[in-house]
């Protein structure tokens, strides 16, 4: 990263890259020793300034105790203001008008008016829009399990491919030999996930802005958390059998034909780290599963007592901790979108195009063993 890049990142963010830094430094050469060394410097410098607004904090808290906060009373006036802006009528009708055209100049007016410290380049969306979106990735049985982070760019997350236990020591015994702690890195690169949605020009026209921006968020955001969940699971199919450089390994069992034991041999071939197990298989591996134990008169749960998700995506059963997988969204959230009013023009139709770019990956080494296809 960049000294500018650097500087922009909160506690949480130095404290990430610093420890990516680490796994770097075992593999760099001499003149990749010396650009991260740069960049720890730069962290070590973003500490000392988010410390010291930490401080500037405490101080100011400590003056609102003692009768002193006018000007903090002010900022809380503000972002009041500005959260009954975002949920009024007027604005979110503006929102609208933005998604539809790409114009902004409604929403900053409104925001500009009312709140004297501005917005920062960003139009906010109204609390509702966010929280469509918040629900639609909670409601994902399997992307509200997977690791989530927030950053720029692409992110390097390291993972272990032999660590031995830690070895005991008798006082004024022998020296013991370092342990061979072997490491590996994952690259999350961002894709974008895309999901068109067609309207006719009657219905936007009938919507109200409120009623145009739910329906359109809420069929955005289902289409394209389907197809993130898709990329979860084959990012897991995919992972090779034994562990490399670049990849964790997920491991194999079992046999075309099925056995009433697969997911119970399966899990052997796990991690201890692997904890929130579950299963993810589609409804005809389901069906054919449950059909194995009706014929065992069901003396035996071939899904032992785990969970079971399920997935279109899933073209081999999978037994795992969803927690082994990392989703890097560099946006957060939001998802923009694109309108275009010309393509359909002769149906009498819009499309509009919802766009989210994420990284998937698996980064948990032995946390996922797939049932032979």
């Amino acid at each position: 990263m960049t000294r500018e890049e650097i500087m922009l990142l909160d506690f949480e963010g130095v404290e990430n890259r610093a420890s990516q830094i680490v796994v770097e430094l075992a593999d760099a050469d001499a003149e990749g020793i010396e650009t991260l060394n740069a960049e720890l410097e730069a962290i070590e410098e973003r500490k000392a300034v988010l410390n010291a607004e930490l401080e500037e904090k405490r101080q100011a808290a400590q003056a609102v105790a003692e009768g002193a906060g006018k000007v903090i009373e002010t900022r809380k006036e503000e972002k009041k203001m500005s959260m009954e802006i975002r949920n009024s009528h007027e604005y979110i009708e503006a929102f609208a008008k933005y998604v539809k055209t790409g114009s902004d100049k409604e929403c900053r007016a409104l925001l500009s008016d009312n709140v004297t410290t501005g917005t920062n380049g960003v139009i906010p969306v109204p609390s509702f829009v966010g929280e469509i979106v918040a629900k639609r990735l909670e409601d994902s049985e399997i992307l509200r399990r997977v690791r989530r982070m927030n950053a720029a760019g692409n992110v390097k997350v390291g993972f272990e491919i032999d660590a031995p236990a830690a070895t005991a020591h008798t006082e004024g015994g022998n020296a013991v030999a370092e342990e061979a702690l072997v490491l590996g890195i994952v690259n999350l690169a961002p894709v974008t996930f895309k999901k068109w949605v067609s309207v006719s020009d009657e219905a936007l026209d009938s919507m109200s802005g409120e009623a145009y921006l739910s329906y359109i968020y809420d069929e955005v955001a289902r289409g394209i958390i389907k197809a993130e969940e898709n990329a979860v699971v084959a990012a897991i199919l995919a992972a090779p059998q034994t562990a490399t450089k670049t990849a964790p390994a997920v491991a194999k069992t079992g046999t075309a034909a099925g056995n009433i034991a697969d997911f119970v041999n399966a899990r052997a071939l796990l991690s201890s780290a692997a904890e929130n197990l579950v299963i993810i298989a589609s409804p005809a591996q389901y069906a054919q599963y449950r059909a194995l134990q009706m014929a065992a008169q069901y003396g035996v749960d071939p899904f032992d007592g785990l969970e079971v998700l399920f997935s279109d995506a899933a073209t081999a059963p999978i037994i795992g901790d969803l927690s082994g997988v990392m989703m890097n969204l560099p946006k957060g959230d939001a998802i923009e979108f694109k309108y275009d009013d010309t393509s359909l023009m002769t149906s009498d139709m819009v499309r509009i195009l919802g766009r989210q770019p994420a990284a998937i990956g698996v980064v948990g080494n032995k946390f996922f063993a797939k049932v032979a296809e």
